[in-house]
This record gives structure tokens, C-alpha cells and sequence, in this order.
């Protein structure tokens, strides 16, 4: 875990605690030492949080504290609101779902009362679609395969049914309404190929760094798209 996103973690364990927290519990919570704990209560107060208590004592967090970069505009909170509900409806992934809650829950603790009334009330809804995909238990590896610039082993079957091993270096995955489709460089057939999720038999994180970089790769898939497609406007072109 990075130093923000621990820091982010303490801010949260605080919040949700109306009476002095020992440190000892903080620490153990974050799964640091006391004396990081202290550098990090330090850190808090010196941007500005109102973190009440010393050493021995406990920490409590006073109301009122907002991070700046967490205020948006109304129209800004309803598409944050929007995406969070379709990702935990629609993702097919539990760990995603879950992470999109936890978004909406640290936006709802840090924006002023009214901005929050606002989210909690707020009238856009995803409805569940009668034939949803289903979810896959490898849909968090692959995540983080993706995000680690990971090879992986994949069992895939075709459409006819043939099944096949092989390595990969996925590098994008798009949450279609039908199916969820992963993109990646194959080095069995030595060329970039899609692999519709729900044929995935099963992979597996090989643990070791694929040799070229994930943009590197995107270029080279959006070059090979429009080669291959002229026509076709890929997702990555409109990031």
C-alpha cells in the first residue's frame, strides 16, 4: 500500500470513531509501527487535519475537515455517483463492486452536509439487467496482472470449443453490455488477439513482468486497430 493511500486509510479509521482511538489500534489496523503511526498523525496535521490527542491518550478526528480535491460540482458528484452504481451492478467483479462503494462512502464522509445529502438522495440508478454477466474468480488477478504489467497463463476455449494454453500480456480489458472483452498480446500466435471473458477457462499470474511497457503496448494495439479497422474508434482513442 502507498504512503497517500495508507494516510487516506488512517483518515477513515478516525472518521469512524467518535471517541480517542489508541494509537496502538491505529497501528494495528494499518499494519504499521507506532512510531510510523506518529509520523503519519504528524503528517495529517500538517495538512491541515483536525487530529485531537498525543501518545498514550488516543487520536480523534474533528468534524469539519474536508480534503480539498474531493470537492466537486454537483454535475461532477452525479457522475461519480452514476459510474460508482454501474460498476458495482455491472462489473461482474464482487472486489470492484465493493472498491466503488468504498469510493462513494470516503467521497459522502468529506463533502460538506448538503453536497452529501445530495449523493445519498441522489435519483440516478443502475437497474440489474435480467441476464447480467456472470462473475468470474479471476476477474481480480487479471486486474492486477493489467496493472502490474504481469504475463499470465491462460485457458481459453473457442468458439467451436478447442481449448488451448498460452501466454499472454494483457494490457486492457472492456466491460461491454454482452460479454467483457480482454485485450493482449499473444505470444502463442505472436500478434495482439481478444479473448471474450466468459470463455476463459481459467489463468493464472505468472509473476513476472511482461518485456514491454502497458502504454507501449496500447500504442502499438491502437496502431494495429486502425490498420486493421480504419473505421473503428477504440475506446483508448477517446481516453
Amino acid at each position: 500500500m502507498s504512503r497517500a493511500a495508507r494516510l487516506l486509510q488512517l483518515l477513515e479509521h478516525l472518521r469512524a470513531r467518535r471517541q480517542p482511538v489508541p494509537g496502538a489500534v491505529l497501528a494495528e489496523q494499518a499494519g504499521i509501527s507506532l512510531r510510523t503511526l506518529y509520523r503519519d498523525i504528524a503528517t495529517l496535521r500538517e495538512q491541515g487535519a483536525l487530529i485531537e490527542g498525543d501518545p498514550g491518550v488516543g487520536y480523534v478526528l474533528r468534524p469539519g475537515f474536508t480534503l480539498p480535491p474531493l470537492m466537486f460540482s454537483e454535475d461532477e458528484l452525479e457522475a461519480l455517483v452514476l459510474g460508482a452504481r454501474w460498476v458495482a451492478s455491472q462489473a461482474a467483479d464482487p472486489e470492484l463492486a465493493r472498491a466503488a462503494q468504498g469510493v462513494m462512502n470516503r467521497i459522502g464522509a468529506t463533502l460538506p452536509t448538503a453536497l452529501r445529502l445530495g449523493v445519498e438522495t441522489s435519483g440516478l440508478f443502475v437497474p440489474r439487467r435480467a441476464h447480467a454477466v456472470p462473475a468470474a474468480p479471476w476477474l481480480p488477478a487479471l486486474r492486477q496482472a493489467i496493472r502490474a504489467e504481469h504475463a499470465l497463463w491462460l485457458d481459453y476455449r473457442d468458439e467451436s470449443g478447442a481449448a488451448t494454453r498460452r501466454r499472454v500480456w494483457p494490457f486492457a480489458m472492456a466491460f461491454f453490455d454482452h460479454a467483457r472483452l480482454i485485450a493482449a498480446w499473444c505470444e502463442l500466435r505472436q500478434g495482439f488477439r481478444h479473448f471474450r471473458a466468459d470463455r476463459v477457462v481459467d489463468l493464472a499470474d505468472t509473476g513476472a513482468r511482461y518485456p514491454e511497457r502497458r502504454h507501449a503496448l496500447i500504442r502499438r494495439w491502437r496502431a494495429h486497430m486502425h490498420a486493421e479497422h480504419p473505421q473503428l474508434e477504440t475506446a483508448a482513442d477517446r481516453s
